[in-house]
């Protein structure tokens, strides 16, 4: 595969890189800083709060690690740009022209990410499930164990190497772009409506009041007497 080069655009907190090393015993963890730069088979970890923006250019791909993350760049199989080995990122593919189409891919524990121009979030549980969240385009999602599946913009997906990728609406989860950024695939936990969650977290000592649901954001207060309305899309 090409000998691909790679940027830290951003780089915020402790983020370090190893370089890949024959042999490997012989590898060497160094910080890095904006500017530097990476190459194929290098490991780039981040630590609490910190944040890398990594480009590469040839390929016109970009990705935004979050804290907590191990990433090894550019895999064995062809197209790869990047194993994410734990934590979360952010793609950003803009459109490749005037060249033979070109693979680009992502992967994770389990599947291949393959893009075709766009924008999508994917995070790694410490269970090793994955979370794909698309926010712009599609991603095809190409397991090792089960048949490929599309999933679109407004959608995502969890799967593992023993689970299946079903996709389904973000809405359904409570989640959208702007709380992926905040918060990952912890935006809200499966089949729980984001306001419920954050009415949880934010509650005051003894929990809600009684008389009511709790409130969701921009919804009716706590003693309100009616049921909050079911989120848009969820099945009855």
């Amino acid at each position: 595969s090409d000998n691909l080069s790679y940027r830290f655009d951003e780089v915020t907190k402790e983020v370090t890189k190893v370089e890949a090393a024959e042999p490997p015993r012989d590898a060497r963890e160094r910080r890095v800083a904006a500017g530097d730069s990476a190459k194929g088979g290098d490991l780039v970890r981040t630590g609490s709060g910190a944040r890398a923006v990594l480009s590469v250019s040839e390929r016109k791909a970009r990705f935004e690690i979050g804290p907590f993350a191990r990433a090894r760049l550019q895999g064995d199989l062809p197209g790869v740009l990047l194993v994410l080995e734990k934590g979360r990122l952010k793609a950003f593919f803009d459109a490749l022209t005037g060249e033979p189409p070109v693979e680009r891919r992502v992967a994770t524990p389990g599947a291949l990410l393959a893009v075709r121009g766009t924008r999508y979030g994917v995070e790694i549980s410490e269970g090793g499930e994955t979370t794909l969240a698309v926010f712009e385009g599609t991603v095809e999602v190409i397991p090792s164990s089960f048949k490929s599946v599309f999933v679109r913009a407004g959608e995502l997906c969890t799967f593992g190497p023993r689970k299946e990728p079903q996709p389904a609406p973000m809405r359904d989860r409570g989640m959208t772009e702007s709380s992926w950024d905040r918060r990952g695939a912890g935006a809200a936990p499966p089949n729980t409506r984001a306001g419920e969650q954050s009415d949880r977290a934010e509650s005051p000592p003894g929990g809600p009041q009684p008389g009511g649901p709790p409130s969701r954001d921009g919804g009716p207060p706590r003693n309100a007497p009616a049921p909050p309305a079911p989120a848009p899309g969820r099945p009855h």
